[in-house]
């Protein structure tokens, strides 16, 4: 044995050296796919909210999805396109994420026990953490979906009528769990690799919780408003369900109306 192996074996380094870095990547890869997934959800919620500003404004930024001020014509495949890419990024995350879950229900039970012995909070985050993203996993491919299948599907009053017809169940369970999810996942990321630290963990820790707090509730209170609105709107709409929406304000091409697949 050389010198430097002896050197090695006697400071214990060479068990560091033969660990492989295997779950370190796949642990940077699930924050990376995170955060892709919360700055999509942040986007989505900004075009779903559209409808605030009324059913104009939802109309256009439909439009604008869909290429319509770029190509002169809508190209609702644009936005299936753009599905597919988050689908594949939604399911890679869900698989990075299946390695911090309980294999079997004597795996479930004993974290579960270890969780309220232990009584620590950010252990159960993490427990929120794993029963969100569990719904988010069959209420999310569900709606991502149907945004792939139907992407003319999209607009004031189609999206209005969805919802009114139905849906709004499942979005509603969907929001809730997304929500959650967002707020404590940024949280736990930011805790995970440091950052911001500070001088006192603890403070910083404080910080970071209440941040993610505030987002949580920002995003829960502009999801429950925009919901309400489609509702509102489906309610008004109910006697012509099925009709799609026309713009009032903007000379748009015959092909550009709401539902059309170009």
């Amino acid at each position: 044995m050389k010198r430097d192996d002896l050197m090695l074996a006697d400071s214990g380094l060479d068990e560091v050296r033969g660990k492989s870095r295997v779950p370190a990547l796949l642990d940077i890869s699930l924050s990376i796919s995170g955060l892709l997934l919360a700055l999509f959800m942040f986007g989505h919620l900004i075009f779903v909210s559209s409808i605030l500003l009324g059913e104009q404004a939802m109309y256009t930024v439909t439009k604008l999805f869909e290429g319509y001020f770029l190509f002169g014509r809508a190209y609702p495949w644009l936005v299936s396109m753009a599905v597919f890419v988050v689908i594949c990024l939604f399911f890679a995350h869900a698989a990075l994420a299946l390695r911090r879950f309980p294999a079997s229900y004597r795996q479930f039970r004993i974290m579960r026990v270890h969780a309220a012995v232990l009584g620590h909070a950010d252990t159960r985050l993490w427990l929120v953490q794993v029963y969100t993203g569990f719904a988010m996993f069959f209420l999310g491919s569900a709606h991502l979906f149907g945004m792939l299948v139907d992407p003319d599907e999209i607009g004031p009053y189609a999206s209005a009528d969805r919802v009114w017809g139905g849906a709004w169940a499942v979005d509603l369970l969907l929001l809730l769990a997304v929500a959650a999810h967002l707020g404590i996942g940024l949280y736990r990321s930011a805790v995970k690799w440091g950052w911001p630290e500070g001088g006192d963990t603890t403070v910083s820790r404080k910080w970071l919780k209440r941040a993610g707090l505030v987002i949580t509730l920002v995003f829960l209170s502009l999801g429950l408003l925009s919901l309400a609105a489609y509702m509102k709107t489906g309610y008004e709409h109910r006697e012509r369900a099925g009709e799609r929406y026309r713009p009032t304000t903007m000379q748009l091409a015959p092909d550009a109306s709401e539902g059309c697949v170009s």
